[in-house]
């Protein structure tokens, strides 16, 4: 259960941080609760993400970085997601979410989970050269 005082403590030290994704130096990273597969982690003032590359599609894990009880807070938008992928290096990948049939689905924690693509997909839109807007 996290006190009151570890929550503001948390706020204080989010409030530190840069705006922008900076990654984070591996001696840096909690290595008690480090799960296995991580190559990289980036942190702003609102968001952590982290990378893991032992899939066999490298995922980029994203949350907030202030909690709502003893949960990270939810609420990471579209617009939010891109800009971290970019920021953390990942601007010129396609990366895609799964939502899983409703027996598959672990929901642990607030998370938002973006798997990395090699090559663009077959299906979402493009934009071409004769898209036009409005």
């Amino acid at each position: 259960m996290t006190t009151r005082e570890q929550r503001r403590l948390l706020d204080r030290e989010n409030a530190k941080q840069p705006a922008r994704m900076t990654p984070v130096p591996r001696e840096h990273w909690l290595s008690v609760r480090v799960p296995p597969g991580i190559e990289s982690v980036w942190r702003s003032r609102d968001f952590l993400a982290q990378l893991y590359t032992h899939e066999s599609v490298p995922r980029l894990s994203v949350c907030r970085t202030g909690l709502r009880g003893d949960r990270w807070q939810d609420g990471i938008e579209w617009d939010d997601l891109m800009r971290v992928k970019s920021e953390c290096g990942f601007g010129d990948r396609w990366a895609v979410e799964c939502y899983p049939p409703e027996s598959e689905v672990v929901n642990v924690a607030n998370m938002r989970h973006l798997w990395l693509l090699d090559a663009p997909p077959t299906f979402g839109w493009k934009r071409s050269a004769d898209w036009r807007e409005g």
